[in-house]
């Protein structure tokens, strides 16, 4: 893995060594070497083991992300903020089948350092909200639900923010049902 700083500095060899291919005469060269240059640039916004996690991830080989994000050996250093946040984001959802505080922890720190997409953000919000959930923290649930809802303006996470809120509900009915008893017996 190169580091952020190396990338740049990398891209900008690459680009200043098109622009002399150009003064040379040979075009084609040079617009070659710009694109070079651009992938450079590109890995250091979209880091290139975050990306190959993704990909591991979307074929459900959770061994396969964590593998890859093992590479990313000190993320302060090697990521800007954005990727900070999707590192922690991914081993959150990675830490989510086992690890209910541990996830909690990766989505709250991503969310704190931000995700570029509106739908990780949301998906994020809507795991803390699972979380809290069965934390027993409703209120907490509940706005989180809301904040998740109003981020999927694509509509991508509709089905389990329906889920999210059948089950909220289902688990109020009972209280509510044997409050009700309650109050019966005492009058």
């Amino acid at each position: 893995m190169y580091n952020k700083i190396i990338k740049l500095i990398i891209a900008i060899l690459i680009f200043g060594y098109a622009i002399y291919q150009f003064s040379e005469g040979f075009i084609g060269n040079g617009i070659m070497f710009i694109l070079l240059s651009s992938i450079f640039v590109f890995l250091y916004f979209k880091n290139e083991f975050i990306l190959l996690a993704f990909l591991r991830l979307r074929k459900q080989d959770f061994e396969g992300a964590t593998k890859w994000l093992s590479k990313i050996k000190n993320p302060k250093s090697a990521l800007v903020r954005k990727q900070q946040g999707y590192y922690n984001y991914l081993h959150g959802i990675m830490v989510s089948q086992t690890n209910m505080n541990e996830a909690e922890k990766y989505f709250r720190k991503a969310i704190s350092l931000g995700l570029s997409m509106k739908h990780d953000l949301a998906m994020a919000k809507l795991n803390l909200s699972g979380i809290a959930f069965s934390k027993r923290r409703k209120q907490e649930a509940k706005k989180l639900l809301t904040e998740a809802q109003q981020l999927d303006k694509q509509g991508m996470l509709t089905e389990q923010i329906k889920m999210m809120k059948e089950n909220m509900k289902r688990a109020q009915m009972p209280n509510q049902h044997y409050g009700g008893h309650r109050q019966q017996r005492r009058r």
